[in-house]
């Protein structure tokens, strides 16, 4: 048994990595020159969270989320939020069936493996809200009767933080259902180049095929929760969330699900790696997109224009590294 199990769990890492490495370079294919961004959302994916892309129009925030649910062969519904869009619209409705004299449950755009929400900020608190249940707990309870969605489960957001005109800005505890927040930026010039010379001959998002189904990206979601992690790497994770709650530059630290979700994001960021065990490099790597969305910088920090990015940062740099490794 000694001999096999860590034969076994090679095989594991192999096909973790061989996965990742095949959506990777699918949604690659679309995404062009946002290798960090296409990494941190196939990280989400494996790591069971849920993912918030957050920038200016126009950079392919909507492509990212189309382009990796379309590389996975399991169902995908799109949500365009808008102010007149209701919660049932999101997770479903019981309506009366006159043939049978009964209320029969219609399921909503939220019962499906990958659900893409554009511009979530569109739609009102009351619609935003209607997320709340199903990203935490993965089940929506509809007249009293609850639901279990199916797995996987990924919820991948965009929102425009420029354009504030007819928005609702999430509130904290809407943002603090996401795993990570990341920003898609501008492309390098040589990228940009090659965009406009394949982009305007074809749209490659519709050449993208499946090369992986549902089943088996829950089966490395499973082995990953497996991972190795000592008592030192947990005590530093606990160590950084706590040090965001008493940073003089903020106002609101991290709350414990912020500490759960960094360590779950450090797996898979540890199994794309290759490795059956966390690193504090991992949890370093990951701080600033698990963590700044979850807190709330002082009157003076905004005045002194930092970012909550630069703050974590901080954070990373002040807080010990534990000395064991594995």
């Amino acid at each position: 048994m000694s001999v096999n199990a860590p034969t076994a769990q090679s095989a594991d890492l192999d096909s973790i990595r061989g996965t990742a490495s095949t959506i990777h370079h699918a949604v690659s294919t679309v995404i062009e020159g946002k290798e960090q961004a296409v990494r941190t959302a196939v990280t989400v994916l494996l790591a069971e969270g849920h993912l918030l892309v957050e920038d200016v129009p126009g950079v392919g925030k909507t492509m990212l989320a189309k382009a990796l649910a379309r590389a996975i062969d399991c169902r995908v519904s799109r949500v365009q939020f808008t102010p007149d869009l209701l919660p049932s619209d999101i997770t479903g409705v019981s309506v009366f069936n006159q043939d049978s004299r009964s209320f029969e449950f219609r399921r909503g755009a939220v019962f499906a493996n990958i659900v893409v929400g554009d511009e979530i900020n569109r739609a009102s608190p009351k619609t935003q809200s209607a997320l709340l249940e199903s990203m935490e707990e993965r089940q929506v309870t509809v007249d009293g009767t609850t639901y279990a969605l199916p797995s996987p489960f990924m919820v991948m957001a965009t929102q425009n933080p420029i354009e504030m005109e007819g928005t609702y800005p999430l509130p904290e505890a809407q943002r603090d259902r996401f795993m990570a927040r990341i920003s898609m930026g501008y492309p390098e010039a040589s990228a940009e180049m090659t965009m406009l010379a394949s982009h305007s001959e074809h749209d490659p998002l519709a050449a993208l095929q499946p090369v992986t189904d549902g089943a088996t990206v829950q089966a490395q979601i499973e082995a990953i929760r497996g991972l190795h992690t000592s008592p030192a790497l947990r005590r530093y994770v606990v160590d950084l969330v706590t040090a965001t709650r008493h940073h003089q530059g903020l106002r609101l630290g991290a709350s414990p699900r912020a500490g759960l979700q960094l360590l779950r994001a450090a797996r898979a960021h540890a199994a794309l790696a290759g490795r059956d065990h966390v690193l504090p490099e991992d949890v370093q790597g990951l701080a600033g997109d698990v963590l700044a969305h979850r807190v709330i910088l002082t009157g003076e920090s905004q005045l002194a224009r930092h970012t909550a990015h630069d703050l974590i940062a901080d954070v990373v740099r002040r807080t010990p590294v534990p000395s064991g490794r594995g």
